[in-house]
């Protein structure tokens, strides 16, 4: 079974839009873990749009009792503000995006250039001081994935936005293939394959039977999407159907 880790970002843009603390993003945390996912991610972004800094601790605190098992993952561009709220709540997994601040969404995964070889290097040894698995957001090219190992990061986590777009466009095959030798690369080296962006109950199936070895996937928008119409828990019941093999 590949695990489910469920994004609260928009829950929580939804509760920013009101001063009243609705909804409450700990009861929807809670949801996740009562519905059996796996664990949860937040990304907390400079303007605290979604997610908020104070969020992060109340969540390291709630799921305290459930973890290691129930994982919590913190995804962000790594600078200091954010690596001090990972020292902070220690999650068991930490996925390194290349966001400016300005950044709408996660669209790009590294480049892994020289510079941000270096660069990466550097963080992924102080996260790992602090007990963290540490993924690389990548694009879906096996190039770029074969550079991964350079960085010292334990994963991947394939963006899967373009393939999401072409399967809405009905033709998929190369994008589909182009994630599975992606992921196939990442097999051969040892490192872990996590996907995401844009992944839904239509698409998630042949993604899943075309990459075996696909560890997890974080998936927050589309999840949400869905529970507006079946409710929190159903969608999440729904997703983890969708990615049994």
């Amino acid at each position: 079974m590949v695990r489910l880790s469920v994004n609260l970002n928009k829950i929580a843009l939804l509760r920013n839009s009101r001063h009243t603390g609705v909804p409450n993003l700990l009861s929807f945390a809670r949801i996740v873990y009562e519905a059996r996912a796996e664990g949860i991610t937040a990304h907390p972004r400079p303007d605290e749009r979604h997610i908020r800094a104070r969020d992060i601790n109340d969540l390291a605190a709630l799921l305290k009792p459930w973890r290691p098992g129930f994982e919590l993952n913190l995804e962000g561009y790594p600078e200091e503000r954010f690596l001090t709220l990972v020292q902070s709540a220690v999650p068991e997994q930490c996925t390194l995006v290349p966001d400016g601040p300005s950044a709408f969404t996660s669209e790009k995964g590294w480049d892994l250039s020289s510079g941000d070889i270096g660069f990466l290097q550097r963080i992924v040894d102080r996260l790992h001081e602090i007990g963290c698995r540490v993924i690389v957001f990548v694009d879906p090219d096996a190039r770029i994935v074969s550079r991964v190992p350079n960085t010292r990061a334990d994963g991947i986590e394939i963006y899967t936005g373009s393939y999401a777009a072409a399967f809405r466009a009905g033709e998929y095959d190369a994008q589909l293939t182009g994630c599975a030798e992606a992921a196939q690369t990442a097999a051969q080296l040892n490192l872990r394959v996590n996907a995401g962006h844009d992944l839904n109950l239509q698409n998630l199936p042949p993604f899943v039977e075309s990459i075996p070895n696909l560890a997890e996937v974080s998936i927050g928008h589309e999840l949400t999407a869905d529970a507006l119409v079946i409710g929190f828990d159903p969608a999440i019941k729904a997703y983890k159907k969708a990615l049994s093999r």
